[in-house]
């Protein structure tokens, strides 16, 4: 099994309630596996949201993508009582991501 973990690494950052993490594959010739991988109906289900509060933009030039995550912070970082309210450990969990069986 091959996660997505395996071909790139993630950080997280937030906005209120809203998560964006940067995906950057380690290698520039996986860019394109990570792109077919990255969709948005596979993200949404992964972090159980809706899939219209996810959006992902791909930046070829700097290889990498942006994932955002709406609504996924509970409240944000002053409203939340999560235990990880800024949302650190979802760059982790989107990297858990299954990308071939």
């Amino acid at each position: 099994m091959t996660t997505l973990g395996d071909l790139a690494h993630a950080r997280a950052g937030d906005k209120g309630d809203t998560s964006i993490l940067v995906v950057a594959p380690y290698a520039q010739h996986d860019f394109a596996r990570v792109d077919e991988m990255l969709r948005v109906d596979r993200v949404a289900a992964h972090f159980g949201v809706d899939a219209a509060h996810v959006t992902i933009h791909a930046v070829p030039r700097l290889g990498a993508f942006t994932v955002v995550v709406r609504g996924r912070l509970d409240g944000g970082v002053t409203r939340s009582r999560a235990a990880d309210p800024h949302g650190k450990t979802l760059s982790g969990h989107l990297l858990d991501l299954v990308v071939e069986g």
